[in-house]
């Protein structure tokens, strides 16, 4: 399952990974809070929508990622 940077808010285009709460290979469940994101107007927490295993950290720490570009990949 492709996890995705979600819309943040109506005029928010993209979001920077502060910092990433979980590691490659960590076990997730649903509504897990896998990363800190922030924007121009917000700070934000984004959590898992499923179950599974952390297979693919993209996006790393300090990269900004536009509203629906892939941040992780879970398994």
């Amino acid at each position: 399952m492709e996890i995705i940077m979600p819309s943040l808010g109506e005029t928010v285009d993209e979001g920077k990974v502060v910092k990433w709460l979980k590691k490659v290979g960590d076990e997730i469940k649903e509504g897990d809070i896998l990363c800190e994101v922030e924007t121009d107007k917000t700070a934000a927490e984004i959590p898992s929508t499923v179950n599974g295993k952390l297979t693919e950290i993209i996006a790393q720490e300090g990269d900004t990622i536009p509203v629906g570009g892939k941040i992780a990949t879970i398994e």
